[in-house]
């Protein structure tokens, strides 16, 4: 029996429609996201294949794409995607940014499963080299991304989604700045519209929860912010 599960992302209702009716007639699990802010609320580390639209609303294919390649939970799952562009420069964009195959619009749908199936085989093999990191920390300061929590000294500290992840990019990335630009495509990936000030106050708050470590995270004026060790 095939238990592959793969998540359809296109603003084509029809389109994904009949994707899923012939990808589920193949056996597989599919389920469909009509942008990437609808796809980016499911879990995605679930999912053995994306086909992915590259061309939709705020969030592109390519940028959705990007986003999932900064989690070790996301990183490794196969993308293919599907594009009514067809430039050498766009072709080049999706593999550099991972891509494992780039079909183009208008496609017969026995390619896109002979490609799906080729993708998955490959996907699966290399699967089992791959274990998630489960746990971030910095000496008394420990972050379980299995469970979501953050500890101070071993006692729990409540956490926003936003919290969470501001400070997971931080310790992931120790003494890289980032700019409030990159901090905004990273962590407000399901938002249409953030001001700056939202994240300045996310920072104040983030510094206060994490008592002594709070002075780690600095401003550097121009540029963004920075957690040092």
């Amino acid at each position: 029996m095939n238990t592959n599960s793969i998540l359809v992302v296109d603003d084509e209702e029809d389109l994904c429609e009949i994707l899923q009716f012939n990808l589920e007639t193949e056996g597989y699990t599919v389920d469909v996201a009509y942008s990437a802010e609808e796809a980016m609320k499911k879990d995605i580390s679930k999912y053995n294949l994306l086909l992915l639209d590259v061309m939709m609303g705020e969030m592109s294919g390519f940028k959705m794409a990007r986003s999932l390649a900064q989690d070790p939970l996301t990183a490794n799952i196969p993308i293919v995607f599907l594009t009514a562009k067809d430039s050498e420069t766009d072709r080049l964009t999706g593999f550099n940014i991972g891509a494992d195959d780039y079909i183009s619009k208008p496609f017969s749908i026995r390619e896109v499963l002979a490609r799906v199936k080729v993708v998955i085989r490959r996907g699966n093999t290399n699967k089992t080299s791959f274990i998630p990191a489960q746990k971030l920390t910095y000496e008394n300061l420990e972050m379980s991304l299995d469970n979501k929590k953050v500890k101070l000294e071993g006692v729990e500290i409540p956490f926003t989604k936003k919290e969470f992840e501001i400070l997971r990019l931080f310790l992931e990335n120790q003494n890289r700045v980032f700019s409030r630009d990159e901090m905004l495509t990273r962590v407000w990936t399901d938002e249409v519209i953030v001001l700056d000030r939202t994240i300045d106050v996310n920072i104040t708050r983030l510094r206060k929860k994490i008592g002594p470590y709070g002075k780690n995270i600095v401003t550097r004026l121009g540029y963004g912010y920075c957690f040092e060790n």
